[in-house]
């Protein structure tokens, strides 16, 4: 009896998990910031990035992409969202040499301050706002995770991300909940939820194109309070290609690289959406970016762009992103520090 390949056992087990996941659609999902995504670069080619993802920056898009590390890295994002909400993320990438290479991410999520508001505080025709405590809260989001990767064949790898997130939705304390029967009780205000991406990445051997696949976020229901529910589990499938530059499809140079990308992006509580971008670098130095995001509500157009330099040593990128938001939600910004060493 024919052996299958091992290399297909990954792609294997992601149809199972997407089967299973998205076999039944759910309308709402919790840990909503776990579908506001890093990193500047892949961000301005509109989250076109299951295939170019590489490095310390793999671990939040296809921790396949993290094979093909040859040194440390580390990468740095700061992004501001909507309503005052600001995030922090961090990587660290290291080559483990023939054992594959392995990632540690980090991420914070500041929702601002919030002012608390009472059903019960008393109604009061002088109080502009009435039900107002005159008390302030703060919710906030924490991510862990840790990836492994590994070049199955020269043309074919695969990585695995486990990742625990915790989030609160009112300074982690319990609160007194009234239902409408009239019972009230005490319920939490957080909750924590252990989750798996895994992820493979393909090069055809045909000029320069590549094929990436990852589903992120496969975990079990999360619950607040007395109420269970998903996470927002994802499947992006996509390829890229070079246009311009060494064994592209387009045209030869030795300065100058066009890259397209396109990813398909199927989450588990909205129809399926697509992502597409590109990316001009001349002499490895400066690039220019754009993409779009397309069967969005808010997201649409993207752009940025990204300089590389080499000191002592060490490779350095400073990476810049923004995203436009519809119905007056105004932007997205990102920047992104990295280094190589």
């Amino acid at each position: 009896m024919k052996r299958i390949p091992l290399y297909l056992v990954p792609l294997f087990a992601m149809s199972l998990f997407t089967h299973l996941a998205f076999s039944q659609k759910v309308g709402s999902t919790s840990m909503q910031f776990l579908k506001v995504m890093p990193c500047a670069r892949a961000t301005a080619m509109g989250d076109a990035y299951s295939v170019l993802a590489s490095g310390a920056e793999a671990v939040f898009w296809n921790p396949a992409g993290l094979a093909q590390i040859e040194e440390n890295e580390v990468s740095l994002t700061y992004l501001t969202w909507i309503f005052d909400t600001r995030q922090v993320a961090a990587a660290f990438a290291k080559s483990l040499g023939s054992a594959g290479a392995a990632g540690l991410q980090v991420q914070y999520i500041d929702f601002g301050e919030i002012e608390e508001a009472l059903w019960s505080s008393p109604y009061r025709d002088d109080v502009t706002y009435p039900g107002l405590t005159g008390r302030t809260f703060r919710p906030y989001a924490i991510l862990v995770g840790l990836t492994y990767a590994k070049q199955l064949t020269e043309k074919f790898s695969t990585g695995l991300t486990v990742k625990y997130a915790h989030e609160s939705l009112y300074n982690g304390e319990m609160v007194n909940a009234v239902q409408s029967t009239g019972d009230s009780d005490n319920v939490k205000t957080w909750a924590n939820g252990l989750m798996f991406d895994l992820g493979i990445w393909y090069d055809t051997g045909f000029r320069s194109i590549r094929l990436g696949a990852s589903v992120q976020n496969f975990g079990a229901d999360v619950n607040y309070a007395r109420e269970s529910n998903p996470v927002p589990l994802s499947l992006r499938v996509g390829i890229a290609a070079d246009l311009v530059g060494t064994n592209a499809l387009l045209a030869s140079s030795e300065d100058s690289r066009v890259v397209v990308a396109f990813d398909l992006f199927q989450p588990n509580d909205y129809t399926q959406q697509a992502h597409a971008g590109v990316e001009y670098e001349f002499d490895g130095i400066v690039a220019f970016r754009a993409g779009y995001k397309f069967n969005y509500d808010a997201d649409g157009l993207t752009a940025g762009v990204g300089v590389n330099q080499t000191l002592s040593g060490i490779h350095l990128s400073v990476d810049y992103s923004y995203g436009s938001l519809a119905y007056n939600l105004g932007s997205v910004q990102r920047i992104s520090i990295g280094a190589g060493f």
